[in-house]
């Protein structure tokens, strides 16, 4: 075939196979060598050359529209939503009805141990209150948390490139898989996680932009010219009136530290291969969204304080869907339910698909402390399975200071 110039997003011609509906050589084009004299650098005492930094951007026709992802065209990328399914999801079914019961309150010894641990586990607290304290009264304050877990699969796709060096070139071969038709890891079920996979039949070589296939990019620090203004005597050749600079020998200009004088630099796109392999990525996002509610309760507490802690689980039900839990006792954790079995459904359903829900039910115990020291009444709490206990006024702290 007849060799024609192809243009290309700077102005330039490249000379390729001609070939229809391309904007670009095709796989086996070879552009034409570096010549070493498009970077050479201006005599010694010259200016530098302006500003030539390469395109920071591909050109419009770099990216060919591909069938099935023509919303790429361009470069750009984004989430993908899920197809309809095929067949009738399953429907959710109630679960069993969880039952209640109250956490025995703790012994006055764990409380005691609890708050010893506490104590010195803090450099500036004063053991005293904790071993001499006298507990003069417990009350149990326990209450629910419902959470719900939505483990979704999203996927998205975007362009992306890597050098050249004899990969293999599939685009046009056949037809494209569509992104949900492309098999991914099997995932483990309220675990984040991650893969990228290349699509098939979209890879192709195109033109480096960033240095026009020259492989090498003018140098950014020097502007190409492979000297700078020597910062010893800006440039004038001596340091006094009549001392010759010595670090630039009286030239007035040194060679650029970067590029080692040369001006130009192997091109960070291509790594000096002149040529990019494009191609989709697809990115399979797995995320476990998980939203909680507690119940209120009248211990004094910091509910915040309880997201640290684990429960006792009352109630657990994980389906493809879950149906909102009934039948408990306490109508608070009934409408929480509700409201997020809501939510979760409608918003995950939109951005991708949904693979599993789970709903839990726990009750964390609580217990308030109320102890004497020195004559003073004070109050710390003990919460969860771990007996983590927290005491906002500690009543024996001190400074401590680091030399």
């Amino acid at each position: 075939m007849d060799q024609v110039p192809i243009a290309s997003s700077g102005g330039h011609h490249a000379y390729g196979t001609a070939n229809p509906g391309y904007g670009t050589a095709t796989p086996g084009f070879i552009p034409p060598a570096y010549n070493p004299a498009m970077y050479a650098p201006p005599p010694i005492n010259a200016p530098p050359a302006a500003d030539i930094n390469a395109p920071s951007a591909p050109p419009p026709g770099m990216f060919d529209t591909v069938p099935g992802y023509e919303g790429l065209a361009g470069g750009g990328g984004g989430f993908v939503p899920p197809p309809m399914p095929a067949y009738p999801v399953p429907q959710p079914e109630p679960g069993h009805t969880p039952q209640q019961w109250n956490i025995p309150s703790i012994s006055e010894d764990t409380a005691r141990e609890a708050f010893a641990l506490f104590a010195s586990s803090h450099c500036c607290y004063n053991k005293s209150p904790a071993k001499d304290g006298v507990i003069t009264n417990m009350e149990a304050f326990n209450t629910y948390r419902f959470r719900l877990e939505t483990f979704s699969e999203v996927r998205s796709t975007a362009w992306s490139q890597e050098p050249y060096h004899g990969q293999q070139v599939d685009a046009n071969t056949q037809h494209p898989p569509g992104p949900w038709d492309i098999a991914a890891k099997s995932p483990q079920f309220f675990h984040d996680d991650k893969q990228v996979i290349k699509v098939p039949y979209t890879s192709s070589v195109k033109n480096c932009h960033a240095c026009m296939g020259m492989g090498r990019s003018p140098c950014e620090h020097c502007a190409g010219a492979g000297n700078k203004m020597c910062w010893v005597c800006n440039g004038s050749g001596f340091r006094m009136r009549d001392d010759r600079c010595t670090h630039c020998s009286g030239r007035g200009r040194e060679n650029c530290t970067w590029c080692h004088g040369h001006g130009s630099k192997e091109c960070n796109a291509c790594r000096g291969k002149r040529q990019l392999l494009v191609f989709i990525n697809l990115t399979v996002t797995w995320k476990n969204n998980k939203d909680d509610y507690v119940v209120e309760q009248s211990s004094g507490l910091q509910v915040d304080n309880l997201s640290k802690v684990s429960g006792k689980e009352m109630f657990r039900d994980a389906q493809y869907l879950v149906y909102p839990v009934m039948g408990f006792p306490d109508p608070q954790v009934v409408r929480a339910a509700e409201r997020l079995v809501s939510e979760h459904q409608g918003k995950f359903s939109q951005t991708g698909r949904i693979l599993q829900q789970r709903q839990t039910i726990e009750l964390i115990p609580i217990t308030k402390v109320t102890y004497s020291w020195k004559g003073s009444t004070h109050v710390y709490y003990v919460y969860g399975n771990e007996f983590r206990v927290s005491s906002d006024n500690y009543p024996a702290t001190c400074c401590c200071t680091v030399m």
